[in-house]
């Protein structure tokens, strides 16, 4: 890497806005994984979610910083702008998810039968478990394109709802295979095609714009990107039809939810989340052909 004949550190990483607030993310990142480990403790499924959150998240802010702080990022074959907006949207999406997930099955008023002290390490955890995920949000909302401005992909509004979608995606994927049953029907089976289709490619597109390759393609990308959300938007509306009719109708399955259906281990539970997120995706795909109208970006920022 050439010297540019300036500091070989750079402040701003720390002092500026943006570096303030990766500076906090760090903080309450650690404070509340520390809070976790030493009392609070976690358990099963959800509490290991929880807890990679926090330790991910913490790691990859650590990184960004000291990459800015010593300039060394650089050296690294990415598109920097690109990588440091779509991981403050992905971090923002995963804190804010952990925030709920943790005081949902960990918190509770009493004391009994885990103790007052570990209670209130598990508050406490939560507490800043919902600061961090404020500081992410606020890096988002700071680093988000302005209109008008030129700049990278991931930073503009098209490039943040990309990572929404394929983490709602994540989230229909988690209840298909908690027995949704979607192999009944070829009409399902349809459904499932397309949520992974689409969350296949957009994670392509994520790729492409992180790692600053979207000038070696052979095709023009924006046009690309654009003309595939447009099909997406397509493909979700069949979708949207196509998965409520053969679920929640008397003819193919139940419009009510089944009396004798265990909690946390129904069909018809998995059913409904899936048909929910599959309008809330096909929204965002929705606004994000809306937005990608009105945007001009480069991939090398």
């Amino acid at each position: 890497m050439e010297s540019s004949g300036g500091p070989y550190l750079n402040t701003a990483a720390v002092t500026s806005p943006v570096g303030i607030a990766r500076l906090l993310q760090m903080t309450f990142g650690c404070t509340t994984f520390s809070l976790v480990a030493h009392q609070g403790g976690f358990s099963a499924a959800y509490g290991t979610f929880c807890m990679f959150v926090w330790t991910f998240c913490f790691a990859i802010t650590v990184f960004i910083t000291a990459c800015e702080f010593t300039r060394l990022h650089g050296c690294l074959s990415l598109s920097w702008g690109n990588f440091t907006a779509a991981f403050a949207m992905l971090a923002t999406l995963m804190s804010v998810t952990a925030a709920v997930i943790y005081p949902l099955y960990f918190v509770q008023a009493g004391c009994y039968p885990i103790g007052c002290q570990v209670r209130d390490f598990r508050i406490a955890a939560s507490v800043f478990a919902g600061l961090l995920f404020v500081t992410y949000a606020a890096e988002v909302f700071l680093t988000r394109a302005r209109p008008g401005q030129v700049t990278s992909y991931m930073a503009t509004v098209s490039g943040l709802l990309k990572i929404v979608q394929a983490f709602v995606a994540c989230i229909i994927f988690g209840a298909l295979v908690n027995d949704s049953q979607y192999g009944k029907y070829v009409a399902t089976q349809w459904c499932v095609a397309v949520y992974s289709f689409c969350f296949v490619v957009t994670v392509v597109v994520v790729a492409f714009s992180v790692t600053g390759k979207t000038a070696l393609l052979w095709f023009p990308f924006e046009r690309s990107v654009v003309i595939y959300t447009f099909g997406a938007v397509l493909l979700y509306a069949s979708a949207a039809v196509i998965w409520p009719v053969f679920c929640f109708d008397s003819k193919y399955g139940s419009p009510r939810r089944p009396d004798l259906c265990s909690k946390g281990k129904c069909p018809w539970d998995s059913q409904l989340v899936i048909a929910i997120f599959t309008y809330v995706n096909l929204l965002l795909y929705a606004l994000d052909l809306a937005y990608s109208q009105r945007i001009r970006f480069v991939s090398h920022l």
